[in-house]
């Protein structure tokens, strides 16, 4: 009989290894890590259906558990595969509207962006005129029953484009209030634990 089948995809900054925090909660599953190079939704196009294949081909029952930009890339890449549900955890679903929010932050024009094709910020992101034209060009599809967890005090997404993306979608959204964007404290580790064994349905 096959296992169920997790799959982590972490967010920037992270690792691979960060799946083994999923493996207690997810006992007689077998949980891997995503050990992706891609650093932009057209690399993680190319990228991210192999390894799906590499470690699903024989599995039906797929459950993915996505961070952050790494929940953005898997919908840019990922959509067309046989996932069975989604788990979100803080994720970036308007990439859009993130980096707009970032140019007003640097008090960046479009105009300047798209005369200078880049430009670095002080907070350490570099703008790009090109991704910010792919991803208004190519917003992402996602139809894969979906939860979400989601920080009350999440600096990159806000409640309003959430909820827009809860809606659109049909995701199951919950709110940690006192949470941010990187779950991390004992509180807000605990709370995403809970979130995980409430269930892995919508």
């Amino acid at each position: 009989m096959m296992t169920q089948q997790i799959l982590y995809i972490h967010g920037k900054g992270g690792n691979a290894e960060e799946a083994a925090h999923y493996r207690p909660l997810f006992p007689g599953c077998r949980v891997i890590g995503f050990d992706y190079r891609a650093q932009t939704p057209w690399e993680a196009s190319d990228e991210f259906p192999c390894l799906y294949d590499r470690y699903c081909r024989d599995h039906a029952d797929v459950t993915l558990i996505a961070n952050s930009i790494g929940a953005y890339f898997a919908m840019c890449a990922l959509s067309e595969k046989p996932i069975a549900r989604a788990l979100f955890i803080s994720p970036i679903v308007d990439m859009a509207r993130l980096i707009t929010d970032m140019m007003s932050w640097a008090q960046v024009t479009e105009e300047s962006l798209e005369k200078q094709k880049t430009i670095p910020t002080a907070f350490g992101e570099t703008l790009s005129w090109d991704y910010l034209c792919y991803v208004r060009e190519h917003p992402p599809a996602w139809s894969v029953p979906t939860r979400i967890l989601y920080g009350g005090r999440d600096t990159l997404t806000s409640r309003k484009t959430i909820d827009a993306f809860s809606a659109r979608t049909g995701a199951s959204l919950t709110v940690m209030e006192d949470g941010e964007h990187w779950f991390h404290t004992a509180e807000q580790l605990a709370f995403l634990d809970h979130w995980i064994r409430e269930g892995s349905d919508p």
